[in-house]
């Protein structure tokens, strides 16, 4: 499953927030594997009616536990999954959550970054909106700089594009 980093879903001012084509097959693919999870525990969940030891009671009430777990994490996706849709595509006129930005670092280097709410362990490419970068680019036009902060110290990142 790709790395959770917050489900944010709606915006400061309430309203729903974008994901990224990415972003948005990471949730899908967890919600996949989430309802397959659920089906596996679901099946063990033996008869209500059948007496058993302390030990069969107690693992029951902790699979009864996990199901409520996986239950709750799949309504979350899947109402995530229903605020990305009504929100619409990214903007492109401004970062924000699920947008393509191509930025020029402080080194010279340039690198189009996906703002995203989830990042792949693999995708080096995509930033979370809560990351240092992420929250310094949410907000910010083509042709602003901003300042964020690196392990090395401070960085400086200009918006180059924006994408949807």
């Amino acid at each position: 499953m790709a790395k959770e980093a917050g489900m944010r879903g709606a915006g400061v001012d309430g309203e729903a927030e974008p994901i990224s084509d990415t972003a948005r097959r990471a949730l899908e693919r967890d919600l996949a594997e989430l309802r397959a999870e659920r089906q596996k525990v679901a099946a063990t969940l033996g008869d209500a009616d059948e007496a058993g030891d302390s030990a069969d009671q107690a693992d029951e009430l902790q699979r009864a536990d996990d199901l409520t777990a996986l239950d709750d994490r799949i309504a979350e996706l899947e109402t995530r999954l229903r605020q990305s849709a009504l929100a619409g595509p990214p903007r492109t006129d401004v970062v924000g959550v699920g947008s393509t930005a191509t930025v020029r670092f402080g080194d010279d280097s340039t690198q189009a970054i996906q703002i995203g709410e989830v990042a792949e362990e693999l995708d080096e490419t995509l930033v979370t909106a809560d990351s240092p970068l992420g929250r310094a680019l949410l907000g910010h036009r083509v042709g602003e700089t901003v300042a964020y902060a690196t392990p090395r110290g401070q960085d400086t990142a200009t918006v180059l594009t924006i994408g949807g």
